[in-house]
């Protein structure tokens, strides 16, 4: 344990020499002049401000068609990565080694008042190896390709009451945003359970249309129309639905000041059976049998001073012809996780952070019931008229099972680069 300790300790200092010669601007704040801080609490975090410009259509509030477009300014291209040192371990053993996190290209902007777009693509990353299964090459790469995010928004089809967001884009279903979370190897556990046949997966960004807008006093309102299949076709006539209702008390968006709480559901559809046969140029199935499952639950978001207190939790429920366990009844589960986060010092330069996850599947397949406890520190380097480099500790407990636990740790030391 002592010599981990050491080695933990002396990757750290390694890494703090190396990230201060990293300088440089993620492309919203090149374009506005802005620093980071102007709209994340501490990136990649949205504070108040930057929750604002998003539901804006990233543009500044008041300043539609008066700032420049992305064909008047500096080509809008921003890169994030992580590199650094994971140790992992379980009851029989143990594992370490340095390694990268994937990496994200992105583009933004406004291209005429009201227009603007996001695209976020993930190439693919055959090699150098970023987990414990070895070197990633030919079919069994670490990052697949995807379009992550490819979306035009039209803002303020009526004023602050009407945008809509078409394309693949992150669903306002998700309260809590898993794109934006300090937490890098840590998801939120309930976003990524799959427990039945549905292949629905919650945290995916999807293909669709959404419509959100705010009325007074602090109440905000989200539609989406969507595959409900992530980035593939959606091989049925259903598409799914949902609604969000959020409202917040007091000055703010409930991100780092004001008391926001969160409502959702979601109905969707999938087959059973394709029918055997393409019945779509576009490559989509004639899905039959279909079965619903849906989706609901809220948030809460509490602010003081430095500290915010986040918490989600949602219901899930599956048609039986998904369940796998026991097909005379729908698959019922549920979950959450509650977070606290601490964002203080100059610039709120430091952030610690402790999260919960939970996730509770019938109780007759206990085999997928989990139990994990995270924390984190981040401390970002350099001017913050250029912060985008961090140094990031992050440390998991998970448990897994019921009848048999599963214990498993992971240490992660790393840089964070977005620029």
């Amino acid at each position: 344990m002592k010599k981990t300790l050491t080695t933990l300790f002396a990757v750290s200092a390694a890494l703090l020499v190396l990230a201060q010669a990293a300088l440089a601007i993620p492309a919203f704040a090149r374009k506005h002049g802005f620093n980071c801080n102007m709209c994340h609490v501490a990136y990649p975090k949205l504070n108040d401000w930057g929750q604002r410009f998003r539901d804006n259509g990233y543009q500044i509030p008041g300043q539609q068609g008066l700032e420049k477009t992305v064909f008047q300014t500096a080509a809008p291209l921003a890169l994030r990565t992580n590199a650094g040192y994971s140790l992992y371990g379980n009851s029989d053993q143990t594992a370490g080694g340095f390694h990268l996190y994937g990496l994200d290209l992105l583009s933004g902007g406004v291209l005429n008042k009201n227009i603007s777009y996001l695209f976020i693509y993930t190439p693919r990353i055959d090699e150098p190896a970023a987990d414990f299964s070895g070197p990633g090459a030919g079919d069994n790469p670490w990052q697949l390709a995807a379009l992550e995010s490819a979306a035009v928004v039209f803002s303020n089809i009526v004023r602050d009451k009407l945008n809509l967001r078409v394309g693949r884009f992150e669903p306002d279903f998700h309260l809590l945003s898993s794109k934006r979370s300090y937490y890098i190897l840590q998801p939120y556990e309930i976003y990524d359970f799959a427990g039945t046949q549905s292949s629905f997966d919650f945290g995916a960004n999807q293909l669709g249309l959404e419509a959100t807008g705010r009325f007074k006093p602090g109440l905000r309102y989200a539609l989406g129309y969507i595959n409900g299949t992530g980035g593939n076709p959606d091989n049925n006539k259903f598409n799914d639905v949902y609604m969000t209702l959020s409202k917040v008390f007091g000055p703010g968006e409930g991100q780092s000041a004001g008391q926001r709480i969160g409502v959702f559901g979601y109905v969707g559809w999938q087959p059973t059976s394709t029918g055997g046969s393409i019945i779509s140029p576009l490559g989509d199935l004639n899905g039959m049998d279909n079965r619903s499952y849906y989706r609901v639950g809220g948030d809460i978001s509490l602010n003081w001073k430095t500290f915010n207190l986040e918490g989600l939790a949602f219901y899930g429920s599956d048609n039986q012809a998904f369940n796998t366990v026991d097909p005379t009844r729908r698959y019922d589960f549920w979950g959450g996780v509650a977070e606290l986060d601490w964002a203080d010092a100059a610039d709120n330069r430091l952030v610690a952070s402790v999260k919960y996850d939970w996730v509770r599947p019938p109780s007759d397949n206990g085999v997928h019931k989990v139990d994990a406890y995270s924390a984190l520190a981040r401390y970002y380097l350099g001017s913050w008229s250029a912060v985008n480099v961090a140094l990031h500790a992050e440390f998991t407990h998970r448990e897994s099972g019921s009848v048999v636990r599963i214990k498993d740790n992971l240490i992660t030391l790393l840089i964070d680069f977005a620029f």
